[in-house]
Formats: C-alpha cells, structure tokens, sequence
C-alpha cells in the first residue's frame, strides 16, 4: 500500500506507524486465523474451580489480611461508552409516536426511576423528550445517569463503583483508588460528577478516594476499508479512524501503578442492599489471585526451574469470574489449543467461535469480573503488550455516509489483548451480574431500593 504524503503526516500526528497501518489493512483484507478450540470450559473438567464455602471464606479471610499490609490496590473500570443504545426504543417512539411493549413498560413505571423526580410532572412523549435531549441522557455516558434510588440522594453508576471499591478495599489505610478510562468529550462531565459527589461518598463509606482518569489513545484507533481492503477515505479524501474498541484499553492498564487491579464494567452494579454478595466474591477472587501470584514466587525465587517453566510462570496473572451460561449474548471462558500444543484458558467473543455447537455447549458466561496482578516477584511492571495475541482481533461490518465499511476492533482487553496472561477460572454466582443494557433494565429488581409493584 502506498500512502499519501497527506497520509502520511495524519498517521504521524496519531502516533500510528506505517508499517501498523499496512499491517491494519492486511487484516481487514485477509481477516484472522480461526483459533484451535478445544472445548468450552466447565467445572466437570476442572478448569473452571467451584469453591466450597469454606474455601471461600478462606480465599476472602486471606483477602482481608492482603489489604491490611499496605498493597495498592485499584479499581479499573472502563466508562467511556455512551448510553444512546439504552434509549433505542424511546427514540424511535419520538420518531413515530409508536409505543411498543418496550415503550409503554418505560412509562408506566416512570416514577420508578432514579431520575424521575427531574421530569417534573411531564407526561409520554413530552417527559421522553426531556429526557433524551434536556437531560441529555440521549448522549451522556452510562457512568453519569441516575441508576439507583437512595433516602438521601440517586447515584449514578460512577458513584457506586466508588462505594464498591470502599467496600472491597474496607480495612486499607490508603485511600480507595478508582481509575475510569473515559471519552475526550466526556472527561470534563466525568470530573465535575465527581468533585460534586466525592465528598459525599467520603463521609458516607468513611474513606479517602483516590480518582484518576485516562483517555483510549488516538495512536490506538485503526483504519477503516472499503470492501475490496482498499483505506475508506473520508468525503474530504483523508483516511477514516475509528476505535480500536476496549483492547485498546490494555494501554491505559499498563499505566496502573497498584498491586491488585479489579476490573469491571460500568453498568454490572447493584445498590447497597445487595452488594454483599458482590463485595464477597470480589474478596473471594482476589483471595484465589493472592494464594497463586504466592506460589508463582515462590516457584520464580527457587531456582530450581528451567528455562521453559520459569518463561510459563513468569507473566501477569487473572483470576476470571464466570456465571452459568443463562443464553445471554457474548463472549465465555474456553480451552483453546496455541500453536506450540500447550492449552490454554481464554474469554471469547461469540465472533470468534466459527463452531456455533461449541456456543451451545458452553456452560458459563463471561460477565467482566476480573482480578488482575501485573507485577513480577521483584515487583516491576510486566510489559503487558509482550502477552497480546495480535491475531486474535475483529472485523466488522459498519457505514459511513451511506457506503459499507470494513471495522477492525483490537484484540479484546479481556480476550486477545490478556490471551498470553496465566488465567483461572472461578465460578460465581449469577447475582453478581446484574448489566444494564435498556433503560428497562433499571425496573429489575436487582436496581431497585426494593421489590417494585409489578
């Protein structure tokens, strides 16, 4: 591929190499090897682990004790989607005056919502467009709507994953470091929420926070294709970018400076009522982390392996909170065969499984419930780039100004872009796994103060 000498000189002012953007347009030509699966993983062939409670009062008891000698911990929550798709449905009802199922659910239990008190006394299509547009909750990020209810005051998403960060972390005399990874045009919002709010949260959980943000980085965006693999230019002739998705995010995560990182979705959180359950597990997989990243260093610091097993332990470690499979969308834990005959555990994607029976055979879900070590037994930084499986990208079908498009998506945080880590998957219960995909979704019982009338 020839570049323009305007090309050129976009590529370089995002950072991005020629050589990465010949190498981007290979991949939207040719496309991705498939992956050597072997089979879904299960508790039957023990690659997930199913704990006892006793051994899950041990792995949090071990947590507890973790936290009370001085680690940096540090919550990772990727926030930067905005919310536009909850709202799909009240869209097209301002558009058409139409209310489906969907529609009339919404605003028969409007005063429900969190938010409601903000509509005033505003009715159907007025109250929706209030919403959408005044409100602007048609573009404002997840991480900043009113979710829950409280006696005091609603919480947004943000809020409460300031809470369960206090909650997981409870006994640390540091204060409780949160890390958003948001969009450009939503930082100054993100910021504002949480000097309005910090203080707040402060004195209600008895702790300090230590806030920090960061931005995908534009050298992580990748080009876009025509369908014959030719760089989609833009009306103007320039290339198009777009987002590299949330592998690109690996970035952001390399420059996490704390021991143990917990990781979750922006809108997999509960109320306080029932974060017990959440907080328990939370303690319990980082307890399951503690106990092996002890016996990786114990093993490093004997000299006593070879070359080949020393290389096997010597990289960063996640233990993998999984659900029973209960036919939601999206990606699970799997065995899959590397070129060199070893294997492996790894999250896929449902577009990374060509074998559809495999999906079917899957007995557990993947819900983001990550705990993270990124650190050697000398307690420096492993290069989390080194353990990325760069094959292991997506290809999507998109359009821009009325013509198709080839989309090229990075290898996921959690899937290609953490494949070389050493995983373990621990089974947790289906509670702890309560997203919010629709607006609906926030009338489900596990988002309100208590059981709604139906």
């Amino acid at each position: 591929m020839n570049f323009t000498e305007q090309d050129i000189n976009l590529l370089n002012s995002r950072g991005i190499s020629i050589d990465d953007a010949t190498e981007q347009l290979r991949a939207l030509r040719e496309g991705f090897p498939s992956l050597d699966i072997v089979s879904p993983a299960s508790v039957k062939d023990k690659s997930i682990i199913r704990l006892s409670k006793e051994e899950q009062d041990r792995y949090a008891s071990l947590w507890r004790d973790y936290v009370r000698q001085n680690h940096t911990i540090c919550k990772f929550v990727p926030a930067s989607g905005a919310a536009s798709r909850m709202f799909k449905d009240l869209f097209a009802y301002l558009e058409t005056g139409i209310q489906t199922e969907a529609v009339s659910e919404f605003l028969t239990h409007l005063q429900d919502f969190a938010f409601a008190p903000q509509l005033g006394d505003r009715k159907e299509q007025t109250a929706v467009r209030y919403l959408l547009e005044d409100m602007h909750y048609g573009s404002l990020p997840k991480g900043l709507l009113l979710f829950h209810k409280y006696r005091d005051r609603p919480r947004t998403p943000a809020m409460e994953h300031l809470a369960e960060g206090a909650m997981v972390a409870e006994g640390t005399t540091k204060p409780v470091a949160v890390h958003f990874t948001v969009s450009h045009e939503h930082l100054p919002l993100f910021r504002q929420h949480i000097a309005e709010t910090m203080q707040y949260m402060e004195k209600k959980f008895g702790c300090t926070f230590d806030i920090s943000f960061s931005e995908q980085q534009p050298s992580t965006d990748t080009l876009a294709a025509n369908t014959d693999g030719t760089p989609f230019r833009n009306a103007d002739g320039t290339l198009l970018f777009r987002p590299g998705g949330h592998g690109a995010l690996i970035n952001n995560l390399q420059d996490i400076d704390a021991d143990i990182i917990f990781l979750k979705n922006i809108d997999n959180i509960v109320p306080d009522r029932l974060k017990a359950a959440t907080i328990h597990y939370k303690q319990v997989l980082a307890g399951v982390l503690i106990e092996e990243q002890n016996r990786v260093f114990e093993l490093l610091r004997s000299c006593s392996l070879s070359a080949e097993e020393e290389k096997m332990l010597r990289r960063p470690i996640r233990v993998c909170g999984v659900v029973k499979n209960t036919g939601e969308p999206g990606g699970g834990p799997f065995l899959v065969r590397e070129k060199d005959g070893r294997i492996t555990k790894q999250i896929l994607e449902s577009s990374q499984i060509a074998d559809k029976s495999l999906m079917a055979r899957s007995t557990h879900f993947n819900p983001v419930d990550l705990v993270c070590a990124t650190r050697d037994e000398k307690g420096n930084k492993y290069n989390l780039k080194q353990f990325v499986d760069p094959a292991t990208g997506f290809i999507s079908s998109k359009s821009k100004d009325g013509k198709e498009l080839k989309a090229l998506e990075l290898p996921g945080l959690w899937n290609g872009a953490m494949s070389g880590w050493n995983t373990i998957f621990v089974e947790v219960p289906i509670t702890t796994f309560n997203p919010v995909k629709t607006v609906n979704d926030l009338l489900r019982p596990a988002h309100q103060p208590k059981q709604r009338k139906q």
